[in-house]
């Protein structure tokens, strides 16, 4: 039927079964190719050892969270983690048992936050969180917690270290901290003490 009312006797309708094969070859190429690319996209922004946000993806992401925050008048903390003696870990027990700490470390994140929380390793041993919604948080309850976690790890893994880690947070000001870099800069400036 035609806006004026009128019926127009053709239509045309695609029909996969009377399509000619290079037809559907070439739309299959075209879906194998956009798969790729998002697949590539997403790599990109995903630390590939930890399966958590690189620093490229969590400022991506992060930076959403904190435009939300503003809009909404909400606010935001911006929890940052280092392990310690990560360096000697690796000096002591190799490479591979370092890559090992790092997931464990990178599993109890993802597990102790919300979905909702933007969570990242964004160098080295260095791992940080974004808590939207949430102003200043007890660092000492949640050290407790991630702390109870790792040594139910520690325990059961017998790897002759345990994994400890610092922990920071810089409360969300939306006019000291309109980009998330700022956020990470002076989180870094607290790290480099």
């Amino acid at each position: 039927m035609l806006i004026s009312g009128k019926l127009h006797k053709k239509s045309v309708c695609a029909d996969p079964l009377r399509t000619p094969a290079q037809e559907r070859e070439l739309l299959r190429d075209l879906a194998r190719k956009a798969e790729q690319e998002l697949t590539g996209v997403q790599m990109a922004s995903m630390d590939e050892l930890t399966l958590l946000s690189n620093r490229h993806g969590f400022l991506a992401l992060a930076q959403r969270g904190l435009d939300a925050c503003s809009q909404l008048e909400r606010p935001a903390t911006l929890l940052f983690f280092n392990l310690d003696d990560f360096k000697r870990i690796n000096y002591l027990f190799g490479r591979g048992e370092g890559d090992d700490a790092l997931k464990t470390f990178a599993d109890v994140l993802r597990i102790g936050f919300r979905e909702s929380d933007v969570i990242g390793r964004l160098e080295g041993a260095t791992f940080v969180a974004l808590l939207t919604g949430s102003g200043s948080v007890d660092l000492t309850a949640i050290k407790a917690r991630f702390e109870e976690m790792l040594d139910e790890r520690n325990a059961t893994l017998h790897r002759g270290y345990d994994i400890r880690f610092s922990i920071g947070q810089i409360e969300y000001d939306p006019a000291a901290h309109g980009l998330v870099e700022a956020l990470l800069a002076e989180a870094q400036a607290m790290l480099g003490r």
